[in-house]
């Protein structure tokens, strides 16, 4: 299942607009207007790129009145950053292991 939801947050990261949104609520909340301000492309289109940041479960939304505002849940951000430690780790480890083995063979020099 988390395979599932990293998949869908790192697909969504994938994009430069989604990316600036998620920067842009990393500050705070925000309308999707102050969202769409910096981007060149129109709010229906905003509006798209942000349902796809909350079916990652990475934006909650909340519509008051004409206004829909939204804020950052970073949970599935840190599993995604949880997920990239790990790997990083695996890999030094792998590395580690390389350079222990060419130290004991000789073949490290």
């Amino acid at each position: 299942m988390l395979n599932n939801k990293l998949d869908r947050t790192f697909a969504a990261l994938a994009n430069p607009a989604r990316r600036a949104m998620v920067e842009r609520l990393v500050a705070g909340p925000a309308t999707v207007s102050e969202l769409a301000r910096p981007l060149p492309m129109s709010v229906p289109a905003v509006m798209l790129h942000l349902k796809v940041l909350e079916e990652a479960g990475m934006v909650e939304s909340e519509k008051v009145g004409r206004v829909r505002t939204c804020r950052l849940d970073s949970a599935m951000l840190s599993q995604a950053e949880i997920w990239v430690a790990e790997q990083r780790a695996m890999g030094e480890s792998n590395l580690d292991r390389l350079v222990k083995y060419l130290d004991e063979t000789d073949g490290g020099q």
